[in-house]
């Protein structure tokens, strides 16, 4: 339970810094993207600065629940960003909580219950071994490699989505290296090379991270990092630590699941509050 709760605590967290980060992404200059100078603009952004805060905390809460529990059940839980996304969002004037999507909301939060109830993730062992690091390493970077080309030459809502889901993939390998670096570090080992490595996917995530809110509003980067972030960490936790999801008959009710979310996020994301974000005025330059 505490695991649940530290989980929605970082999703809540998270949504904040997207929030945050796009009204200071907003104004950087097209020309910076995918370069250091980006961060460096951005550097003398007071909301993107809050957003940064917000998105440690999230680190921090995630981190916490990850040492009590895996990857398939703290992961999904982070879906819940996106509705406490609308609700942020409504509450900054002129707004209001009126207008925030609450059919889309239910359908996304029952889907998410109905999927972790059915199931039940649990198991999985202590630390993956080399070979199976240096796979799934490489089957992520190699994905997240790919988007990046495909994304360079594009502009716009579509260059977002790309670099969402890419945000995505290393986001969900930065919590496998946590997940085993949390661990280490509460045994007394601060020298393991997992928390090296997840700090680096960490550091390059949040790179594109800011270029993926630079590129696309939050219409068209929200959705990619909330679903695809579960989807990947899912398949890290069962493919690395051996976590197990109930099958049989539970597949259907996880189906439903994840259509249910699948049309909440749809829901959520035609809301005029989300579209609303293209007219974000672009802070003053100093």
């Amino acid at each position: 339970m505490i695991a649940i709760i530290l989980s929605l605590l970082a999703a809540a967290s998270n949504a904040l810094a997207s929030v945050l980060q796009r009204r200071a992404t907003v104004a950087a200059p097209e020309a910076d993207a995918f370069k250091p100078s980006l961060i460096l603009d951005l550097l003398r952004q007071p909301l993107w600065l809050g957003g940064v805060g917000a998105l440690i905390a999230a680190f921090l809460l995630q981190a916490a629940a990850l040492s009590m529990a895996g990857l398939a059940l703290v992961q999904p839980l982070l879906a819940a960003e996106l509705p406490f996304t609308m609700i942020i969002i409504a509450w900054l004037p002129p707004r209001g909580l009126r207008r925030v999507p609450w059919a889309g909301v239910a359908a996304l939060t029952a889907g998410l219950a109905g999927f972790l109830v059915a199931a039940a993730p649990s198991g999985g062992k202590g630390v993956p071994g080399t070979g199976e690091w240096i796979v799934a390493t490489a089957a992520t970077v190699g994905c997240a490699a790919v988007l990046v080309t495909v994304a360079w030459p594009m502009r716009g809502p579509f260059r977002g989505v790309l670099l969402g889901v890419t945000t995505s993939l290393g986001f969900a390998l930065t919590a496998a290296f946590m997940r085993t670096a949390t661990r280490a570090f509460s045994d007394g080992v601060v020298t393991s090379w997992e928390l090296y490595a997840m700090a680096a996917a960490g550091v390059t995530s949040l790179f594109l991270l800011q270029n993926a809110l630079q590129s696309g509003t939050l219409v068209a980067v929200q959705p990619a990092l909330t679903v695809t972030d579960p989807v990947a960490s899912i398949l890290l936790g069962v493919g690395l630590f051996g976590e197990h999801l109930r099958t049989g008959g539970w597949i259907a009710m996880e189906a439903v699941g994840i259509v249910l979310v699948a049309l909440g996020s749809v829901l959520i994301t035609r809301s005029p509050l989300l579209h609303g974000e293209r007219a974000v005025t672009p802070a003053r330059r100093g």
